[in-house]
């Protein structure tokens, strides 16, 4: 009878085990629902990627540049026009009888109404708009190329650096912008002044009949006639203009965020023109 005895104790030893294993299995799940209810519901949770801001693209460069630059210069173009004809109103046939008159604004546009009609104001425009295209999308493209080149040489990231290296920065980069820029398109600019300074007379009939002629008259190298004493004025001009424009909107808008970008970049944009302008 000992033996069945021992046998029951060490049976109801084994089943007690079973019984226990069973309920601490049972209680599992249990215990994970308590600390996470809606855990064994829940869909695994996906992070949104942020991604950094990305630079502006290449062609976006060219083309917003590009498009800027035409549309400012079609409303200057008057403007624009009356200086060349100041500038080289000693040449001109008349300029014995004009000599003995003080160059007024007023007086020439008179003139010109009057003489050449509205649309001679914008003479020389459709050139301007050919030039300002390639003329401006280089510079604004490799205004941030060289700018971006010589952040990374001197090992700024960010808006870590100072006034000072930042003035210097954009005042090598504008430089070289507008140097490369003026090279490039040089004898478009040459076209577009040669028409714009033509009065009454007129020697050349478009963009490309002055290619042809000067090309014809005066060699290859009569199309970059000018193009030293060209670069020394735009390369410290278009320094000056990117340097005191971004310079100020960065300061303007970290002191006044809540005013409109349209109107800091106008009045930035402006005041850089007419430092660039009086500078040279």
């Amino acid at each position: 009878m000992q033996p069945h005895a021992g046998e029951a104790q060490i049976g109801g030893v084994v089943g007690g085990a079973h019984r226990a294993l069973a309920g601490a299995i049972d209680d599992r799940p249990n215990s994970s629902n308590e600390a996470s209810p809606s855990g064994a519901m829940q869909e695994p949770q996906v992070r949104p990627v942020v991604r950094a801001p990305s630079q502006i693209s290449t062609v976006s460069q060219l083309l917003s540049g590009g498009i800027a630059g035409a549309f400012s210069k079609t409303c200057t173009a008057p403007l624009a026009r009356l200086t060349i004809l100041f500038q080289v109103q000693g040449m001109r046939a008349d300029a014995g009888a004009m000599m003995n008159e003080s160059p007024s604004i007023l007086r020439e546009t008179r003139r010109i109404f009057k003489e050449e009609g509205f649309r001679a104001f914008w003479k020389g425009n459709g050139v301007t708009i050919v030039h300002r295209l390639p003329y401006s999308s280089i510079n604004f493209f490799a205004y941030e190329q060289y700018k971006m080149h010589l952040r990374r040489i001197l090992g700024i990231e960010g808006n870590q650096e100072s006034l000072g290296v930042g003035m210097s920065t954009r005042l090598v980069a504008g430089g070289g912008a507008g140097i490369t820029a003026a090279s490039l398109t040089y004898p478009l600019d040459l076209v577009r002044t040669r028409l714009a300074a033509q009065t009454k007379e007129m020697y050349y009939r478009g963009i490309t009949h002055a290619l042809v002629t000067i090309t014809r008259d005066e060699g290859f190298r009569g199309l970059y006639k000018g193009l030293g004493p060209t670069l020394m004025g735009v390369g410290p001009n278009i320094a000056i203009n990117f340097c005191v424009y971004e310079t100020l909107k960065s300061m303007w808008v970290a002191k006044r965020p809540d005013l409109s970008p349209v109107l800091v970049s106008l009045a930035c944009g402006s005041f850089a023109g007419i430092c660039s302008s009086s500078g040279m």
